[in-house]
């Protein structure tokens, strides 16, 4: 099933103040993944990253409250410094797929695309989630959640942006 026909991407874009090597280093090397990915206040207690089109980001987040989450990236395509593709899914400790742990209708897969352009002395990174063979109730409630993924990704973006920062 195509779902993009009647699903509303979801899209944020941040300038970062480092170049566009730094960026894409930060988002593809798992010593600095560790660092910074994920909501403030979350720390990475396990991450695997085998960045081929094949390959895997397996990674857990503890919450502040001790809750761990899970999540797996499956690559498609790996344009260095440019773009990456993958597949995005909620997890286990096993790597297997999960459901949302707090959504019952939210897709199981989604489609990520990230790309990253220079900009000026900075560097752009435009991220595109939509669903991936998702029912129309699971499009319904990723169409209905962009505002609170704005919120998510605009803290992991902050996270990277202050990353990114300390590398000066």
């Amino acid at each position: 099933m195509n779902t993009h026909e009647s699903s509303k991407p979801f899209v944020i874009e941040r300038r970062f103040a480092a170049s566009p090597l730094q960026v894409w280093r930060a988002w593809t090397e798992a010593d600095q993944l560790q660092l910074w990915f994920g909501p403030k206040g979350t720390t990475m207690v396990h991450c695997h990253l085998n960045l081929r089109p094949g390959g895997h980001f397996h990674y857990g987040l503890r919450m502040p409250d001790g809750q761990e989450m899970w999540g797996l990236w499956t690559f498609r395509v790996i344009m260095p410094l440019q773009t990456l593709v993958l597949v995005n899914s909620f997890s286990d400790a096993q790597r297997g797929v999960t459901r949302h742990p707090m959504s019952a209708t939210w897709p199981l897969q989604t489609l990520s695309t990230t790309q990253f352009s220079a900009d000026g002395d900075g560097c752009r990174l435009a991220l595109q989630w939509e669903p991936l063979d998702a029912t129309a109730e699971e499009r319904a409630t990723f169409d209905a959640a962009h505002a609170g993924m704005a919120q998510g990704w605009g803290g992991t973006m902050d996270q990277l942006d202050a990353y990114l920062a300390g590398l000066k």
